[in-house]
Formats: structure tokens, sequence, C-alpha cells
């Protein structure tokens, strides 16, 4: 594994950072990036920042439409955790697992687990 690759199911650009914000805090039930929900706030969350820059190995952040643009994979459920190598991706933490974790420590303990 030469990467995590950390991918919102969100887009990028000021607009849409601007709208999930507001998504997130008005209608949090509703917001369909759990990674975000988790880790952001209206920055991300120091403890996450420590956490990922703590990481063994190095970590991209992107968002929906970079991870089209940057690797053209557009068919896997995000949000979603990859790892990679030189020549491939590959879903490491599924959206499913994501969205099952309901807590900082859960995400971290998830990463974690890849890891070993």
């Amino acid at each position: 594994m030469d990467a995590i690759i950390f991918v919102y199911n969100a887009d990028s650009g000021f607009f849409n950072k601007v709208t999930d914000y507001l998504h997130k805090t008005l209608s949090p039930k509703t917001y369909q990036c759990q990674l975000c929900a988790i880790t952001h706030s209206h920055k991300m969350h120091d403890e996450w920042r420590a956490f990922v820059e703590n990481l063994p190995i190095p970590v991209e952040f992107l968002h929906r439409d970079e991870l089209i643009l940057r690797y053209q994979i557009s068919d896997v459920q995000l949000p979603a955790i990859f790892s990679r190598t030189a020549d491939q991706m590959t879903v490491q933490i599924s959206a499913a697992q994501i969205n099952s974790a309901t807590s900082l420590a859960a995400l971290k303990q998830l990463v974690n687990d890849i890891l070993v």
C-alpha cells in the first residue's frame, strides 16, 4: 500500500462546501457523507488532522468529482477509503462501514485495522 485515499461523498468547490456545511448543520440525518460528518464541522477536526498526519503512509483526500477526474472511478458507493499502489486502487473501507461508524474513534479504528 503506497497511500490511503479518503473520498468524500460530496463534490469539490466553494459553493459545494458551503451547501454541504449548511446541510450537515440544518439536516444532519439526511446528510449523505458520514466521512464528512464525523471528521469536519466548518473545518477538519483537530483530532482527525493529528491522526491522519501521524499515519505511517501518505494520505490523500478527494471529493467525488476529483476521484472521477484523477482516477476515472465512478462506480463505487461513497464515502469510501481506498488503498493505492502503483497500479491500482482498492476499496479498503466501504461506504457501509463508514456509514456505520458513529464516532471519530470508530472511524480511526477502521483505518487502523487496514494498516495492520
